[in-house]
């Protein structure tokens, strides 16, 4: 694909509701079964191992360095899309946080099911092992009771939930095909990346990446169903891939044809306009992640993160330089304090912790190999 590496357009398929704009993990959170611990202290990385896939846990210690607790496993059976290196499932959001009900979900790409998890500190119980309602779910996410998962392959398709005592339950009429051409190669660059809802919940914002360089937004109606079709705003060679929010009715995009991070308002109709752009100078940049007013990209393609200040409500985007990981730079979060930043880099299955400083600047921490986590993506941090 024009502009990006095999390597970076693998890694551009992940975007994450992760950081400071995604969930926060509090010490108590209330669901359906009353009062939840929730997660603190900790990491959980997916390694969508297609042998069986699992959960890392580690335990953040207050400087932020990691200590592996825990193995859990999914259920279900990772997945490798035709193509990929650095990120076998080329999306953003394969492991998503539940803060208010104390739940984990992640995908099994290989078996088309998700796995929930309720979490205690650094800790997880398996709750559940539901079907994705489509083949090779790569993306979840959540806003109050509702749940939507994107499935990547057959031409994409999303699938609602809803949540009540600590099981996802599938609504069978809230499943929607995306349309997308199913046949084209590679694989990677040519499924969906995420799922999302604006802050409110009132839509769902799908990105396509190369499968037609759109964003698809469909209106949701006050029980959480979606519109029969999505409303379409095309971006001509962008390959939009990840997003986080950006106040009520906005998103950070991570765009990975000109490798540049971009702000678009969405607007109550479903059409979104741009509103800033900035470029990272680097190549894959697929996935973002938020924290206060900096957003950092994951550049694949370059074994980078690039950092950003934000003001004026998304409208200006200023570029604060490029820190080294190890390669492959895919998935990332950031610690509930805002404090620690760590991020998958896929290519050798390497866990990277970094100290997030005032003026935006990342430290390195260390880094951690994940067990059977080469090509992994999915991470959330608390």
């Amino acid at each position: 694909m024009h502009g990006i590496t095999r390597l970076g357009v693998a890694a551009a398929t992940a975007l994450a509701a992760v950081g400071a704009f995604a969930p926060s993990a509090a010490a108590t959170a209330h669901g359906d079964n009353g009062p939840h611990r929730g997660g603190h202290h900790a990491v959980f990385v997916q390694t969508d191992n297609p042998a069986g896939n699992q959960i890392v846990a580690y335990h953040r210690a207050d400087d932020g360095t990691l200590t592996q607790d825990g193995l859990y496993d999914t259920g279900g059976l990772g997945g490798v899309l035709d193509g990929s290196v650095a990120d076998h499932l080329a999306s953003q959001g394969a492991l998503t946080y539940d803060e208010q009900h104390g739940l984990l979900y992640a995908v099994n790409a290989g078996s088309d099911t998700v796995t929930v998890f309720s979490v205690d500190g650094d800790h997880l119980d398996k709750r559940q092992v539901i079907d994705s309602g489509g083949r090779f779910p790569v993306s979840v996410a959540v806003h109050d009771d509702i749940v939507y998962v994107l499935n990547a392959l057959d031409g994409g398709s999303v699938q609602g939930y809803t949540v009540h005592d600590g099981h996802l339950h599938k609504q069978a009429d809230w499943n929607r095909c995306l349309g997308l051409d199913p046949n084209p190669t590679p694989q990677f660059t040519h499924t969906p990346g995420q799922v999302g809802f604006v802050s409110d919940g009132s839509q769902l914002v799908v990105t396509t990446k190369a499968n037609g360089n759109n964003l698809d937004i469909f209106q949701l109606d006050h029980a959480g169903a979606p519109s029969d079709t999505p409303v379409v705003t095309n971006l001509p060679g962008a390959v939009p891939f990840g997003f986080v929010p950006n106040g009520r009715h906005g998103i950070f995009l991570t765009e990975a044809g000109p490798n540049t991070l971009a702000t678009f308002t969405i607007h109550p109709d479903g059409t979104a306009t741009q509103d800033a752009s900035a470029a990272t100078g680097k190549s894959a940049t697929c996935w973002v992640v938020a924290v206060r007013d900096l957003l950092y990209t994951s550049n694949a393609g370059s074994s980078t993160l690039t950092g950003f200040r934000t003001a004026d409500h998304g409208r200006s985007l200023t570029a604060l330089g490029n820190t080294p990981t190890n390669p492959g730079t895919v998935d990332a979060a950031v610690s509930t304090n805002g404090h620690f930043l760590y991020v998958q880099t896929g290519v050798n299955g390497i866990l990277d912790a970094f100290t997030v400083n005032d003026d935006g600047s990342l430290t390195p921490l260390g880094s951690q190999t994940v067990p059977d986590g080469t090509g992994g993506e999915g991470i959330v941090a608390f």
